[in-house]
């Protein structure tokens, strides 16, 4: 399950887009080094306190109370994300249904096309001998006199793929800004509702069911990105698109950008859940003597070869198309959040009985949004959010907003916001507050109870991510992002300034419960404000966890008793495990799990 949540969209829709609007390759190095000193230490620390805890993204707070507020503004970003990513996958849902054909909808400029619509390049204007004379004219005029353009003379006319036309003037109806608001698409909104129902199916038996599925939704992308790979490295200019990806082409300049890094580390984030709950929630089925570090080096791991694997697929598919359109790949399409569905869809369109092939993939897609979708809205129901409101949220609310014809304008908007400064916030308090306030080493401790005992060598890069550099480079771009903030964009069009507005509404609804947790927390605590309030609020571990603490008769151990099982009358009406108490004074302590 912790595969298929962090390998999705992430990988094959998000990471090729941030890579192409932020510099082709000039972006890998900011990824990289942000899976090292970010990704990979939250993700381990994510996973460790949730095995340990055995709770969910708000109730494992109680090791921290005054923090709680951030386990709720995770759990809130994860249903904003949740909901727009349904939305990703009704797209999906819609390609699936229009490959239903013998000819695909998008493989030529059918009825729904316009001028600018071409496979192949067009001739704006060119010189051409005209009774002994040479004069320049429209490419209109040069045909209808039968006349011919003098090699080297010939301009051409900016064109676009039946794919990219197809995407914004069928399947989406795009309006020309989040102004013009458009009707609901109604072929969207149906899927839409078909995909919530697909999900809430999926999870009707809960997490151990979703796990199940995920083994083959997991898998069978691979299978699909492989073949789109070695089709679009077939394809002339293929290699113009690998340049740009990770050669001589990339745009290195963007990396004295803020906003690069920002989407870098924020794309880590997306990719590998980190800061969104469901890690932990996910984490908390696990056995408590679980490798939960093996599975942190080995889900990290695969997420990202995923990424740069998918990147080219997509690339030497873009390479192709700027070499037919005479552009550079920088130029090919208008925004990059259009890429799954527009360079996809071109080279599925010229692949052998492309029907079938286009099905494979949307229904590739599908999964791949889908088995992210089951840990996510799973992370919800395991903090107690009702699923039936979330679902309620997730089917109404985008038949008025996501699926209108500025629908895609508002995916954007959350995608920009809350899948970017939100979960930035969210994975700076959580560090400061595990390492700084809870305890670094005591934490470490608690780490080596479950997977034992390590060496300080072993802990040494750990410590050192987790003490300094992870904080404050995540402070450093948070800082440097927010100081050189500009307006979002869709491709060439601005936000009006409200859709700004609206989108700093929704990061401060998300972190706002952070102050508001903290400052209730307490005063509700009793005492001296300055002295037992905060004090009895950030230190309240033996409160929480009982097996970690030797007053109240608890420990966790490395060795336990084989089967041994003891009736604990007046307490719990049922049988629980007996294990050795190695640590404390006392014979025996009772481990008790959730």
């Amino acid at each position: 399950s912790m595969v298929g949540y962090a390998v999705g969209l992430g990988n094959v829709w998000r990471f090729p887009y941030l890579t192409y609007q932020n510099g082709g390759g000039a972006f890998l190095i900011p990824y990289t080094l942000m899976l090292a000193l970010a990704g990979l230490p939250l993700f381990f620390m994510e996973c460790s306190l949730g095995q340990f805890a055995s709770l969910g993204p708000i109730s494992v707070w109680r090791i921290l109370p005054l923090f709680q507020g951030v386990g709720i503004t995770m759990v809130i970003i994860s249903t904003f994300v949740a909901i727009y990513y349904n939305v990703i996958i009704a797209y999906a849902l819609y390609y699936l249904f229009a490959s239903f054909q013998r000819v695909l909808p998008w493989s030529d400029c059918f009825s729904w096309a316009d001028e600018f619509c071409s496979k192949t390049r067009l001739v704006s204007d060119c010189n051409a001998t005209l009774d002994g004379e040479i004069i320049h004219a429209n490419y209109s005029f040069i045909t209808s006199n039968n006349l011919t353009c003098i090699n080297g003379t010939m301009n051409y006319k900016t064109v676009q793929f039946p794919s990219e036309q197809y995407w914004n003037k069928v399947a989406l109806q795009r309006s020309s800004g989040l102004d013009e608001t458009g009707n609901i698409v109604w072929y969207l909104a149906l899927c839409l509702l078909l995909s919530w129902m697909i999900v809430g199916a999926a999870l009707f038996k809960g997490i151990k069911s979703s796990g199940k599925v995920v083994y083959f939704t997991a898998l069978f992308p691979y299978v699909i990105l492989l073949i789109l790979l070695v089709r679009g490295a077939t394809l002339e200019g293929a290699l113009d698109g690998i340049e740009y990806y990770i050669g001589r082409q990339s745009n290195i300049t963007k990396l004295m950008e803020a906003e690069v890094w920002k989407d870098a580390a924020t794309q880590i984030f997306y990719s590998l859940s980190v800061a969104w709950g469901g890690l932990v929630a996910l984490s908390s089925y696990n056995k408590f003597h679980n490798n939960c570090y093996s599975d942190a080096i080995l889900v990290c791991v695969t997420n990202c070869v995923t990424s740069v694997f998918a990147g080219f697929a997509i690339f030497s598919i873009l390479g192709h198309m700027a070499f037919v359109s005479e552009r550079p790949v920088s130029e090919v399409v208008d925004s990059g959040f259009d890429l799954a569905f527009v360079a996809y869809p071109e080279a599925l369109s010229r692949l052998p009985v492309s029907p079938l092939w286009s099905f494979l993939f949307f229904f590739m897609l599908l999964l791949l949004g889908l088995d992210s979708q089951f840990a996510t809205i799973g992370d919800n129901a395991t903090c107690f959010i009702c699923i039936k409101m979330l679902l309620g949220l997730g089917t109404f609310l985008p038949l008025c907003f996501f699926v209108l014809q500025a629908g895609i304008y508002w995916v954007n908007l959350i995608d920009h916001f809350c899948a970017g400064w939100g979960i930035l916030i969210a994975a700076v308090l959580e560090i400061i507050g595990i390492i700084y306030i809870y305890g670094g080493n005591r934490f470490i401790e608690d780490i080596e109870m479950m997977i034992g005992k390590k060496s300080r060598l072993f802990w040494l890069w750990w410590r050192m991510c987790w003490f300094f550099i992870t904080p404050v480079l995540l402070m450093a771009i948070l800082v440097w992002s927010l100081v050189t903030f500009s307006p979002p964009t869709y491709g060439s069009v601005l936000y009006p300034a409200w859709g700004t507005a609206v989108g700093w509404c929704m990061i401060i609804f998300c972190v706002i419960w952070i102050p508001i947790a903290a400052i209730l927390k307490i005063v509700k605590a009793e005492g001296n404000l300055c002295q037992v309030r905060v004090q009895k609020r950030c230190h309240s571990l033996k409160s929480c966890f009982p097996w970690r603490c030797q007053e109240h008769l608890c420990c966790l151990l490395q060795h336990t008793f084989s089967t041994l099982r003891y009736s604990l009358i007046g307490f719990l009406d049922q049988n629980i495990p007996l294990v050795v108490a190695s640590e404390a004074n006392l014979p025996y302590c009772v481990l008790i799990r959730r």
